[in-house]
């Protein structure tokens, strides 16, 4: 019965290396191994994004944007310093082919608390507030890990059930009527039905911006949504994103 026991921890923990056997070293978090989607809405000017994953607050990080500018997603063995650059950049006016060669090119690839933390393992996609786009996804990015462009959207992820996971979010962000956060809550949607994070789920967030489009005054944000830690976290963000849209009706 030991025996028997010893022998199914140790096929658990074999499975478990497969991941990346960086994430299992001491003292470092796991990469931000995840699926996230950026979007544009030509209708509305709306630039946005959203990402679900098996981390405790995915959203502390992987999204950045900025109104009449773009926005950007940071994950896997992520540098959340390429998101501000990335609006830096899109601000002085390079391109997204431009700026993921700028900061991938800058990179020092310093390791995390004296650890690996490579920087051939970065996932980063940034994208105007035009809809134009680039997405990189490193060699050493956790399998399987890939992005797929489609109509002012790209989706990015690692550590998936497989292609399927891009493929089933371009499509129904593309495919999906109303507004943005619809659009990008239904990318989400197709994903985890395609398989997903083949770690689970556990947290999710959606940031949506236009000039003067959030509530009260000077505010650009028009949806900034985080579910941190829940067993069925799109089920709780679209709860959010549909009361939002009720809201705004009213």
């Amino acid at each position: 019965m030991c025996r028997a026991k010893l022998l199914i921890v140790s096929v658990a923990l074999a499975a478990c290396a497969l991941v990346h056997p960086a994430a299992f070293q001491e003292g470092l978090p796991d990469p931000v191994a995840t699926f996230s989607i950026l979007g544009y809405d030509p209708a509305s000017g709306e630039v946005g994004g959203a990402v679900q994953s098996r981390v405790f607050s995915v959203g502390n990080g992987v999204l950045w944007a900025e109104a009449d500018v773009g926005i950007a997603a940071t994950q896997a063995w992520v540098d959340v310093s390429y998101g501000p650059k990335a609006l830096a950049l899109l601000r002085a006016g390079l391109t997204p082919d431009a700026i993921l060669k700028a900061i991938l090119d800058s990179d020092p690839d310093p390791g995390l608390n004296g650890r690996d933390w490579p920087k051939e393992g970065r996932q980063f996609a940034v994208m105007d507030a035009k809809g134009n786009y680039a997405a990189f996804t490193g060699p050493k990015a956790s399998p399987w890990a890939g992005h797929k462009g489609g109509k002012y959207c790209t989706a990015q992820g690692n550590i998936l059930a497989g292609e399927a996971v891009v493929a089933g979010m371009v499509d129904a962000f593309e495919k999906t009527d109303g507004h943005i956060s619809l659009r990008l809550m239904a990318a989400l949607d197709a994903g985890q039905a395609a398989g997903g994070d083949t770690r689970g789920m556990q947290s999710a967030a959606m940031l949506i911006v236009k000039k003067n489009g959030g509530v009260w005054l000077n505010n650009d944000v028009v949806l900034r949504l985080q579910v941190d830690d829940n067993p069925e976290p799109l089920a709780e963000l679209r709860r959010l994103v549909e009361l939002n849209g009720r809201r705004s009706r009213r």
